[in-house]
């Protein structure tokens, strides 16, 4: 009954994708990618907004080039994201993305794909399987960019006080966490106190609460910054600021969304910057890799995308997701990985 339940709940929370397909093979392009491809996108995260554009950034360049995209979301339930996965598996997709699986089972989880000849790419996935690709922000250096934005906060070269808003478990934060270590043990920054969620079904409304709970005990001048390394930790915590009228203390963070954007543009924003990688280009990354694979073209083992910074000062009232490279320079664009089928397939696919 149970794994009769599971296929019910893999099968409706799929987003399926095109069902058309060319008549006649299109010529200059792999036969391994004509025809039925079906893929499947599995994110272990709740359903926020990096995660939503993930997932768009996937399933758009996927259809554009005739393949059928499901797209499937754990809410960080690790077991839930097992079954997923071994479902996809069983159900023989051509292909899978897999975002956000945990190093205790996804090297166990991923290898039975590959014997049967699924084509993995991974996000933010702790394998290193033989045959897949895994692909990672370079979150080390998002950790830099925006920590470099807290050190500028110090006066007289003084630590910065700094409110942490963190939680481990998860390998991009736990990455972003030992480059915060470094500026820490260099003297750089202080922790005053480090909060993380403990309902990751609200994680806004969690880490508000938590924050709120505490600025009490911090008078002004006691906090010189928050870090957040997530950015709906950053959202939590922006919250609690903007209710408890704190405007004394500034919210540095890392990914952004559009909420992200309209928070620094609101008045009296202490939003002041965010590292991140457009999660669209993530998406649409990811499904080239896969498509490559899926022609049997070489990949790398490993692809990791550079970061931007984002400066509240260089937003405009108009600025969102969409145009955001308007104002950061090289956001959101990659020409890594594009082949000249794929434009063929894409000119087939856009009529």
């Amino acid at each position: 009954m149970f794994i009769v339940s599971l296929i019910l709940v893999l099968t409706a929370c799929g987003n399926g994708g095109k069902d058309a397909t060319p008549k006649e093979k299109v010529e200059g392009v792999p036969d391994e990618v004509q025809g039925d491809i079906q893929v499947a996108v599995i994110r272990n995260l709740p359903s926020d907004d990096h995660t939503k554009q993930f997932l768009d950034g996937a399933r758009k360049e996927g259809e554009a080039l005739g393949f059928k995209v499901d797209t499937f979301i754990s809410d960080g339930d690790d077991a839930k994201f097992q079954d997923l996965v071994k479902q996809a598996i069983q159900k023989k997709y051509t292909g899978l993305i897999i975002s956000h699986g945990k190093e205790g089972y996804s090297q166990e989880l991923i290898q039975p794909a590959l014997d049967a000849g699924i084509k993995v790419v991974t996000f933010d996935t702790v394998a290193d399987n033989e045959g897949l690709t895994a692909t990672v922000q370079n979150d080390q250096e998002l950790a830099r960019l925006s920590l470099e934005e807290i050190v500028a906060l110090s006066k007289n070269n003084e630590p910065v006080k700094v409110l942490k808003l963190w939680f481990g478990g998860i390998p991009p934060l736990d990455t972003r966490e030992q480059i915060y270590k470094q500026y820490e043990s260099e003297g750089k920054i202080q922790t005053i106190e480090t909060i993380g969620p403990s309902n990751m079904q609200d994680i806004q409304g969690d880490i508000s609460s938590s924050v709120s709970s505490i600025l009490s005990k911090y008078p002004e001048g006691t906090i010189d910054a928050i870090w957040a390394s997530w950015d709906e930790l950053a959202k939590g915590g922006y919250n609690a600021l903007k209710d408890n009228k704190r405007t004394d203390i500034p919210l540095i963070s890392i990914d952004i969304s559009n909420q992200d954007i309209n928070l620094m543009n609101e008045k009296e924003s202490t939003w002041l910057s965010t590292a991140a990688v457009d999660p669209n280009l993530i998406g649409t990354m990811n499904m080239r890799l896969l498509a490559k694979k899926i022609a049997n073209e070489d990949t790398p083992s490993e692809y990791q995308l550079e970061p931007k910074l984002i400066k509240q000062s260089d937003l405009k009232e108009d600025t969102n997701m969409t145009n955001l490279h308007e104002v950061v320079d090289g956001w959101g664009v990659s020409d890594d990985f594009i082949e000249n089928w794929m434009s063929k397939l894409k000119e087939v696919y856009s009529k």
